[in-house]
């Protein structure tokens, strides 16, 4: 109630201090001195005054000329205050069935100003529509104005922008196939793959002007798996899928129309799973004089999810360990298991490795066959000489692992990513599966030659 009076106590306050200032005290001073100068006319002044109706037209007189002076506002009782009213919609009318009008902003910003009892009311009571009427216009480029419908007189306003650059077109149709794009895959349960999405249109029109259908690339169904309710695997139906036109360069051309508006799907997913063991790499070298005895992990299996294409290539889940000048036995813990690119999830993610040293050993093994790798097609390569198609390996390692490894186990290669036709000298290089032994080759590099096949 306080708020409401505040305004109307202010008012009079103001208004009283205005009749005292400009009228009252300036009429009281100038009978003052009438009647000093009207002194020897034997109070004929103050018998004037002293009659009731003439002090009565003197107040009518100054009221009207007090009215006259708010009303032509040039007495301001109260001080203007602005308020902004931001992120107001333009409401648009034009023949949308023939048409497409390309220029209205998004959105607009109303400046109300007014006293701030008016404001308030305004803030309350205004419906702050912004319009564009543009019924009557024909295609081409025009500048306009926007109108804002308000219901207070006592209230200004004004719009940014209040004028924009509209285009109207002719509007057209064009039929365009329809794809889909996953939303928040990365939000599906890390145990689930989806299998299948099949959607119930394959093509939709787009309407709009023809500049901007000929800016469209495709026609997406962005399939939101996080809304879609996907917690298990089965058969699920998805409704109001969102439907987006996008250029070139994959950005979402806006200012169409595409019927339908949105689509269903049917959703299969899956869950897909290994066992696979867990295979220990290591990185360094342990001090002279060591080897690696025994290395055992906590978690010698793991299941791995993802999608049975990538699942059928894997053989193991590598942990790697950094060994570089061990000297005695330790146990690593909190060993991250390294997750294949293309897997969704590992059943375990870390391990615990021991790892037990022994005194060195040596072992030699000979006649270990040269192999090429990722030679390109139509080409074949040969040894040059015999000497260069096969190696001898020592291992070094711990005496009772050295006599448990086999020449077998051993893998000699050369990679010819890149090598073409001729005579080239490349290197020699070793893998073992067993991560207890380091490998050296009796000779660095072969020499080999690369042909065209016939």
């Amino acid at each position: 109630m306080n708020k409401i009076l505040k305004p109307f106590i202010y008012f009079f306050k103001g208004l009283y201090k205005i009749l005292d200032t400009i009228i009252i005290t300036p009429i009281s001073k100038l009978i003052y001195r009438i009647n000093k100068l009207g002194s020897n006319n034997s109070g004929k002044i103050e018998k004037i005054l002293n009659r009731p109706i003439v002090l009565l037209y003197i107040s009518l007189l100054c009221a009207i000329g007090v009215f006259l002076l708010i009303d032509n506002k040039v007495i301001n009782l109260v001080d203007n205050e602005a308020e902004i009213i931001s992120g107001q919609k333009v409401n648009v009318t034009y023949n949308e069935e023939n048409y497409v009008v390309e220029g209205i902003p998004e959105s607009v910003d109303i400046t109300l100003i007014g006293s701030k009892s008016n404001l308030y009311l305004a803030k309350q009571i205004g419906e702050h529509e912004i319009v564009l009427d543009l019924t009557k216009y024909t295609p081409g480029t025009y500048k306009v104005k926007l109108k804002y419908n308000h219901s207070m007189n006592n209230v200004s306003y004004k719009l940014d922008p209040s004028t924009i650059t509209v285009k109207i077109s002719q509007k057209e149709s064009e039929v365009f196939n329809l794809s889909y794009d996953l939303l928040n895959e990365d939000k599906l349960d890390k145990t689930l793959t989806i299998g299948s999405v099949t959607l119930d249109k394959s093509e939709v029109i787009v309407k709009g002007s023809r500049e901007t259908l000929d800016k469209i690339a495709n026609v997406k169904a962005l399939v939101d798996l996080e809304a879609a309710g996907l917690t298990s695997k089965g058969e699920y139906k998805v409704d109001s899928i969102k439907l987006v036109a996008f250029d070139n360069n994959g950005d979402k051309v806006n200012n169409v129309e595409i019927i339908p508006g949105n689509i269903s799907a049917s959703i299969v997913v899956n869950s897909y799973s290994v066992e696979l063991p867990v295979k220990i790499t290591t990185t360094g070298n342990v001090t002279t004089g060591y080897a690696l005895s025994n290395i055992t992990s906590s978690v010698s299996k793991v299941t791995v999810y993802g999608e049975q294409s990538i699942l059928d290539k894997l053989t193991s889940i590598e942990a790697s360990i950094d060994v570089s000048g061990l000297s005695t036995n330790k146990t690593f813990s909190g060993v991250s298991l390294i997750k294949p690119n293309g897997v969704r999830s590992l059943s375990e993610t870390t391990t615990s490795v021991s790892v037990t040293l022994d005194t060195e050993a040596s072992k030699e093994f000979t006649g270990i066959k040269v192999e090429f790798r990722n030679l390109a097609n139509g080409l074949v390569v040969n040894a040059l000489t015999e000497n260069d198609g096969t190696i001898n390996v020592i291992a070094n390692g711990v005496e009772s692992a050295l006599n448990e490894l086999e020449a077998s186990k051993i893998t000699a290669y050369i990679d010819l990513t890149g090598y073409d036709l001729g005579t080239h000298e490349v290197e020699v290089k070793l893998e073992t599966d067993d991560s207890r032994f380091t490998l050296k080759p009796s000779t660095s590099k072969v020499n080999i030659r690369i042909t065209k096949s016939s």
